[in-house]
């Protein structure tokens, strides 16, 4: 009998409490990186957008959006944690460590710290560790995600139960900064937008007033544009609507660039909190984004303070209301709840 070379990928089963899966097929990152994630998004912070500003602002050069290096490292785990995935389902304690530049290549490993079996039996939660790396073995991100995975074997006995502890919040004070940021010769002007960290009040809510509404085409690029090869992204035969998943991560950077329309000087994401993909988003959806203020801290760094904002995406309006009904499950119309640190002029 023939055998085959093929990867049918991991179903539920074969995931081992404390196993290291190193991923394959390192990527260096290039310009060319940044200019179809502009081209995909309409994103226009500064200090990601021009080299100029960026040395204005203490650094050698513009690093890659910190969303870039989220997609690249989370494109290499997808092969090992969630080609069979049923859906992504959130995120906690991501960190990132230190800038990407042009010309560096990334690598990542995942380490698997929960496992718990679904009540169908079709299905279980994994939660893995995922940490990206730079070609000097420096880590650049990591974070932990749960994602949803089918079993291969429905009869397959039941791991025990495993679901890690995780903080609810990155403290500040743990925030790591890019060796010599300096906000203190910051241009309003140029970067946008006149507010700084003390005209943002806790509490605050701000609608992002733009909406986009997502197309197939882009969507596709962007999962091949991050080597993303879950099979939900792309074969229709999986669900029974025959609708190809929308990636999550699509969703945020989306969000994320609207969000430019009132937080503008927002300009580097340093730190995710948690994050739930809340609801499928399929193409022809028009997605909205707001976000609130939830908390600002001082850093050591010249000029530059942190904000900690949830943002949220919904399909259709984007004002902020109700998310959640009375049992605790998101309403139909969120697609993202995204909680993280930023780094703003003081």
């Amino acid at each position: 009998m023939a055998g085959t070379k093929t990867n049918a990928g991991r179903f539920f089963e074969d995931y081992r409490l404390g196993e290291v899966i190193e991923h394959a097929v390192p990527r260096t990152v290039s310009g060319g990186e940044r200019a179809l994630y502009h081209a995909l998004y309409p994103a226009r912070h500064a200090l990601y957008s021009s080299d100029e500003f960026a040395r204005s602002c203490g650094l050698t050069a513009s690093p890659v959006d910190d969303m870039i290096t989220f997609h690249t490292v989370f494109g290499k785990s997808v092969p090992d944690i969630s080609l069979n995935a049923v859906a992504n389902l959130g995120y906690a304690e991501g960190r990132f460590h230190r800038p990407v530049w042009p010309g560096d290549t990334l690598r990542a490993s995942s380490r698997v710290i929960g496992l718990k079996q679904n009540s169908n039996g079709k299905t279980g939660v994994v939660h893995v560790r995922t940490e990206g790396r730079n070609q000097r073995g420096e880590t650049v991100l990591d974070y932990v995600r749960w994602v949803m995975v089918r079993k291969g074997d429905e009869g397959a006995p039941a791991p025990e139960t495993v679901v890690p502890e995780l903080a609810k919040v990155v403290d500040p004070a743990t925030l790591i900064l890019p060796e010599g940021l300096d906000f203190s010769r910051y241009d309003l002007t140029l970067a946008g937008e006149p507010h700084r960290l003390g005209d943002y009040a806790v509490g605050e809510v701000i609608d992002h007033v733009d909406g986009v509404t997502i197309e197939e085409a882009e969507h596709m690029m962007a999962t091949r544009l991050w080597q993303n090869t879950s099979k939900t992204h792309f074969d229709v035969t999986p669900r029974a609507d025959r609708r190809r998943l929308i990636y999550g991560g699509h969703v945020m950077s989306m969000a994320r660039a609207l969000s430019f329309n009132g937080l503008a000087n927002a300009q580097m994401i340093v730190a995710i909190n948690g994050g739930s993909h809340a609801n499928p988003c399929f193409a022809g959806d028009t997605l909205r984004a707001w976000s609130e203020v939830l908390d600002t801290a001082p850093t050591a760094a010249p000029g530059v303070g942190a904000i900690r904002l949830r943002l949220v995406a919904v399909k259709e309006d984007g004002r902020a209301g109700e998310l959640k009904d009375a049992e605790g499950k998101y309403l139909p119309h969120v697609l993202l709840d995204l909680d993280y640190w930023a780094l703003m002029p003081v």
